[in-house]
């Protein structure tokens, strides 16, 4: 099969709607971390994406108040304006074994270090993927019109996502976003399996200004530990 590599707004407005059918978890609540971080590290390969309050002043902008990571069954919408980035969540978010599929993936990546600064790993972007398919389309509204057949609504894109609380709409919305990326990656394999690998994007951390030096002492204490151990093993 071939996929087209464009497709019209008209054509992707007249598609049925695409709705993750799952269970939509709230964590919001550092105690709800430890069972959405037992479940998705049981996983191989989960959906991704983030969500940002919009700003309609200028130079107004918000932090991501959202991050969503989804298996084909659960998707976890992560409240970042309520709790902070958890390690057990950066362990996943760091985890080459744990393949993390969205759209932008750097620029969600981007915007996730302004929280906290982490080693990301195991993220794949549709946007490189989808080419290797021929298709040139880049949002994932139109990347699930085409290999799908769904339509992905936009229509909750600008809202509040520090509200108190996330509207039902808002909610499936979010899920949906995460929740098909990976279905869309496994449905272009099932129909024209591609043999090369995936192309996965990974990030550093950036320095900060203290920590040159602190690399700087590990260095050093790794020399003067293979130093100390080739001492103690001649003696021996």
């Amino acid at each position: 099969m071939t996929y087209r590599s464009t497709i019209d707004n008209d054509s992707v407005a007249a598609l049925e709607a695409a709705r993750f059918g799952g269970r939509i978890v709230i964590v919001d609540k550092m105690e709800d971390v430890e069972a959405a971080y037992n479940d998705l590290k049981s996983h191989t390969m989960i959906g991704f994406d983030t969500e940002t309050r919009p700003s309609f002043r200028a130079g107004v902008s918000y932090k991501v108040g959202l991050l969503q990571l989804s298996t084909p069954d659960t998707c976890y919408l992560i409240r970042l304006s309520h709790i902070r980035l958890d390690n057990r969540i950066l362990k996943i978010l760091g985890s080459r074994q744990i393949l993390k599929v969205g759209t932008d993936v750097s620029g969600d990546i981007r915007a996730l270090h302004a929280l906290r600064n982490f080693n990301a790993d195991g993220f794949v972007d549709l946007q490189v993927e989808a080419s290797r398919w021929g298709i040139e389309e880049k949002s994932l509204r139109k990347l699930s019109a085409i290999v799908l057949n769904k339509r992905v609504s936009k229509a909750q894109r600008l809202s509040n996502w520090e509200a108190e609380s996330l509207t039902p709409q808002q909610q499936e919305y979010a899920a949906t976003d995460a929740w098909i990326c990976p279905e869309i990656l496994k449905e272009l394999q099932r129909v024209e399996p591609k043999a090369e690998p995936y192309t996965i994007i990974s990030v550093m951390p950036t320095p900060s200004t203290s920590q040159p030096q602190q690399r700087h002492k590990a260095r050093h204490h790794r020399r003067h530990a293979h130093h100390h151990s080739s001492n103690k093993q001649h003696i021996e």
